[in-house]
């Protein structure tokens, strides 16, 4: 009877002490600030670290719990700072009156603190000065630890908050830290050197301190280890004869610019960060790139971008400089709003493919020609005359560009744009116009790679992904046939070598402010991207089509190219390999050549003040001009007759039927 009684009171008591407890959680919780706010870290689509951001205040501080560490680690902690941790609730009474034996023999002086690691966590929590007052609450706090988040709640707390030397706090960041590495990776001697540091992280710190670091871990390995079950005797040996580190390493820094961003989105709680990337690809990038900047112009930059074509799925991603000696600072170029020049070209002729305006095999004229008051020039500010359709896109000329535009129609043309993933940022006030074909218009790299991946999977558009998730259903935008003519007609060598196979398109923005090369292979699509940040022209002083000018072909394309070798080549290539920018068949046998006047000839007017211009090889019939301006002459002829406007300097030109041009610089007295 008793005994039913005595468990009668129990049962009554127990809820009541619970209710109790929780009352008491509730009016008193447990200051969870500082473990609230720790870094981001950004990893790649295998899980891989690439870039490490500090806490607010620049502490290095990531959230850990005891998944994200070693078996060992756990067991080496637990040996070397609270061996009954899995036994108590929060206190362990031996330890309590040993601890307070010796503050008795010690003459008041606490001598150890009896802490367990559940009360070393709520001190890490809410620091306090070591009093027995603090001591005190740091009891109740523990239990309450304990009671609300159990025994990995008290070990992530731990994990998350120990301090590592410096402005490093927790195991995470105290691996990388230190060694370079996650906390997963962590062998005996340096899991025994970071459960060392926490105990005096300032005069253990093994880059100010190594001998006493050295010390402290050696001390944990050789009286703690025994009790390790995850630490065996060969792992001590060998983790003894382990120098300490010499020295902080550099937290991981890969994708900067991407892993800011991505931070200041909704908040993850765990502080990492999913993102498409590869780790080695986006080493690979990086290094190409910052290679790359010796041998640009003062002050350029340059960004890049590589996508996964079918899933457009972002592998790497380098927005540019960082660092103190960045010339943008923290600016991502692949999310600058820049001018395309002609690396839009090949969807104006996929359109004009598609809606049956034009063929890769038509002739289209490159002569001056006016489009009400508009009257564009070549970059080069020649004219190439009758030319196919294939190559006036691999020549980038402007005319047949505008041409087809103003068949397709301009607002047409910035709708499906638009419709790409690439809606056309116009001055405001400005109207859809013909110089759309020539980039008149603002867009970013990273648009720039969608729209390219349109045409790399047959006209389909969907959006580009930085992080993983589920994929937005493709829409068409052109037809399949067209972006695969579009496509074919840009498959080319690379001027300076590369990979065979990629389809390549360059673009320079007039005055020479931003310099474009844009490629794909079926597989990635690839795009660079070379400018000043602030806006000003790569090579100042110097007009387009000067020799001087930074152009996509001079600075862009080449970084493609080398981009494109470190990627895996494209095993289903369905683009056939052009002999180059000169199509089979478009260059005669025997070479167009101006007889007469040579280049930097000086003229004297004939006569009535006539110059017979004279012309060899090449295809009939031939056109003279000068100036750009045409010169009446015989089709069946090889000559024609100028009369100078007066004394001065001017540009003979003479283009076959082929599209081949020859030219001279000549003064006439």
């Amino acid at each position: 009877m008793v005994r039913s009684r005595r468990i009668l009171l129990a049962a009554l008591l127990l809820p009541l002490l619970g209710a109790g407890a929780l009352l008491l959680d509730r009016i008193a919780p447990p200051n969870l600030a500082r473990l609230a706010v720790h870094g981001v870290e950004a990893v790649d689509r295998e899980g891989r670290t690439l870039s490490v951001l500090p806490a607010p205040g620049g502490i290095w501080r990531l959230a850990t719990t005891p998944a994200d560490v070693p078996p060992l680690f756990l067991d080496l902690l637990i040996a070397a700072e609270d061996r009954r941790f899995r036994d108590h609730v929060g206190v362990d009474p031996a330890a309590l009156a040993r601890a307070a034996w010796q503050f008795v023999a010690a003459g008041g002086r606490i001598v150890s603190g009896g802490s367990t690691l559940s009360m070393q966590a709520a001190r890490l929590l809410e620091p306090r000065p070591r009093t027995l007052r603090s001591k005190a609450i740091e009891i109740a706090r523990a239990a309450q630890l304990e009671w609300r988040f159990g025994k990995d709640g008290v070990l992530a707390i731990w994990l998350t908050l120990a301090p590592m030397g410096g402005n490093i706090e927790g195991v995470r960041a105290g691996a990388l830290a230190w060694f370079g590495k996650p906390a997963h990776a962590l062998d005996p001697a340096e899991a025994a050197l970071l459960v060392a540091i926490p105990r005096r992280p300032e005069a253990l710190r093994p880059d100010r301190h190594p001998e006493r670091a050295r010390a402290a871990r050696d001390s944990v390995l050789l009286h703690r280890a025994a009790r390790a079950p995850g630490v065996t005797a060969e792992d001590t040996s060998l983790a003894l004869a382990t120098p300490v580190p010499a020295q902080r390493r550099p937290m991981p820094r890969l994708a900067p610019h991407l892993a800011r961003e991505l931070a200041r989105g909704p908040a993850t709680g765990t502080g990492r960060i999913a993102t498409t990337l590869d780790l080695p690809l986006q080493r690979a990038a990086e290094g190409l790139v910052m290679a790359a900047l010796r041998d640009l112009p003062e002050r350029a930059s340059a960004a890049a971008i590589i996508l996964d074509a079918r899933t457009r799925e972002v592998r790497a991603l380098v927005g540019g400089e960082y660092g103190a000696q960045a010339r943008a600072g923290m600016l991502d170029l692949t999310r600058a709003v820049r001018s395309p020049g002609s690396a839009l070209k090949p969807f104006l002729y996929a359109m004009a493919f598609e809606g049956g305006i034009a063929a890769p095999e038509t002739l289209l004229a490159d002569l001056p020609r006016r489009f009400g008051a508009y009257a564009p020039e070549n970059f080069d500010r020649g004219f190439a005359g009758r030319v196919s359709v294939a190559d006036a896109l691999r020549q980038s000329l402007n005319l047949p560009a505008v041409a087809l535009l103003s068949e397709i129609g301009p607002i047409r043309y910035a709708s499906a744009l638009k419709a790409a993933g690439l809606p056309p940022r116009l001055p405001p006030g400005a109207d859809a116009a013909l110089p759309l074909a020539l980039g008149g218009f603002g867009t970013t790299l990273r648009e720039m790679a969608g729209l390219y991946a349109m045409l790399a999977n047959d006209g389909m558009a969907a959006p580009t992904r930085l992080q993983p998730g589920e994929t937005a259903m493709p829409r068409r935008v052109l037809d399949a046939r067209a972006a695969g003519l579009a496509g074919a007609i840009l498959v080319q060598p690379f001027p300076a070598g590369g990979p065979p196979g990629i389809a390549w398109k360059t673009g320079t923005s007039w005055g020479g402010r931003d310099a474009w090369a844009m490629g794909f292979d079926g597989r990635h699509v690839v795009g660079v991207w070379v400018g000043r940040p602030d806006g000003t022209p790569l090579v100042p002083g110097h007009d387009a089509g000067t020799t001087g000018t930074a152009t996509g072909l001079r600075t862009a394309l080449p970084l493609l190219a080398r981009l494109f070798e470190r990627l895996p080549p494209n095993p289903r290539a369905p683009l056939p390999v052009r002999a180059g920018p000169t199509a089979a068949g478009t260059e005669p046998l025997d070479r167009l050549r101006l007889l007469f006047p040579p280049p930097g000839a000086v003229l004297a007017a004939e006569g009535a003040g006539h110059v017979t211009l004279r012309a060899t090889g090449g295809r009939r019939p031939l056109t003279f001009l000068v100036d750009g301006a045409p010169i009446p002459a015989e089709p069946a002829k090889r000559e024609a007759a100028w009369t100078p406007a007066g004394p001065g300097f001017y540009r003979v030109t003479v283009l076959d039927a082929a599209g081949a041009v020859a030219r001279a610089e000549v003064r006439v007295r």
